[in-house]
């Protein structure tokens, strides 16, 4: 028996490594994984520098550290990282190309996450940590053997591309730890490579300062754990802080805000999965014992997409959370509903397990 379970442990973790559509995507495999500062380009398999920069790489088996000069970061899994100078006075600029599995299908959702730290000498940090998905694979040097410091898409490539602002306001400063990275990418179906670091010029970059400078300004962030996988079909897990499981025998207080606990959705959509069915109906019979009760549902995003689409889609949830407890036999006039999409968050958005909590439908009651 022991044998089987284990077994099937080792095929389930195949089976989610497998949705990771990223090769390579921690940097473990390499030609020379003793090789270091300047050494990411035709050393780590399945990665490439897409510009005339000198990545770095970072690898720890049989090392106990590294003698950085721009300070020291444990890998966030695994043995190895990379690091990259996203900022500095000159326009000097380093990325990570990655290669994908296969082709993104156009029209298809995914979720791209990467995890990134900031360096402990950094003297600034900023907000343009990007993406660039491109058809072809971006090469060191182009045209005459020119070799761009900074990568500008319509330079540097003849075939289809999109970069991705992923963010905007949010200054990457951790220094101690890392910083979960992610978004949801509506892909185009040309993408077999993406590239990461900074596109914009140094007049166009964000950026704070972190402490004075001794000899220039620069941000260098280590990088690792990168993950592109589909969203197609995948239902929302949801569990909020103060979670309720609903029994009709349960008395509830009015003008207390609760959170349902199994009322979940496909992704991106405002169609109930069949294991809301449980505790809607529940709910509806507490309220069928009690005429003079009257219910507001509130639903929540959190801060992944824009406030419009959120805002929409906190509403459009809430309204279907509604129109079932009316299908069911609740008078409409019992009834209100309100979306606040990302506007009321639990806990800051930082990390999936944050989200998680921010993502929820709450409901209240109160007397007629």
């Amino acid at each position: 028996m022991k044998t089987i379970v284990q077994l099937f442990i080792l095929l389930a973790s195949s089976i989610l490594f497998s949705q990771n559509l990223v090769l390579n995507p921690s940097f473990e495999d390499c030609s020379h994984c003793e090789r270091s500062m300047g050494q990411f380009d035709k050393n780590v398999t399945n990665w490439s520098t897409p510009n005339g920069g000198t990545t770095d790489y970072f690898n720890y088996k049989g090392k106990k550290s590294y003698n950085h000069y721009n300070g020291y970061q444990k890998s966030r899994t695994g043995i190895a990282h990379a690091g990259i100078y996203v900022f500095t006075d000159k326009n000097y600029r380093e990325y990570v190309q990655g290669t994908l599995k296969q082709t993104l299908e156009k029209g298809k959702k995914y979720t791209v996450t990467f995890y990134v730290s900031l360096a402990e000498k950094s003297t600034k940090a900023t907000t343009d940590i990007n993406i660039l998905f491109t058809e072809e694979k971006l090469i060191k040097c182009y045209r005459y053997n020119y070799c761009e410091k900074q990568i500008r898409p319509k330079k540097a490539t003849d075939k289809k591309y999109k970069k991705v602002e992923i963010n905007t306001e949010r200054y990457y400063q951790e220094k101690l730890g890392w910083t979960e990275i992610t978004f949801v990418y509506e892909a185009s179906g040309f993408e077999n490579y993406f590239s990461i670091g900074n596109f914009n010029s140094n007049w166009k970059t964000n950026k704070i300062q972190m402490q004075r400078a001794q000899e220039y300004e620069f941000a260098y962030y280590y990088i690792d754990d990168i993950s592109i996988e589909s969203l197609e079909k995948k239902i929302i897990q949801e569990e909020a802080e103060n979670e309720v499981d609903i029994a009709i025998e349960e008395t509830l207080e009015e003008a207390e805000i609760y959170t349902f606990k199994n009322v979940l959705f496909e992704f991106d959509k405002a169609i109930l999965v069949e294991t809301s069915v449980k505790e809607l109906d529940e709910l509806y019979a507490y309220l069928e014992k009690r005429p003079l009760l009257t219910v507001e549902i509130y639903g929540h995003t959190d801060a992944i997409g824009t406030l419009k689409r959120n805002k929409e889609l906190s509403f459009e949830r809430a309204k279907a959370v509604a129109d079932y407890l009316v299908l069911k036999g609740l008078n409409v006039s019992r009834i209100n509903w309100f979306g606040f999409g990302s506007t009321k968050p639990l806990m800051p958005n930082d990390t999936e397990a944050q989200r998680k909590k921010n993502r929820r439908v709450e409901f209240k009651l109160s007397s007629q």
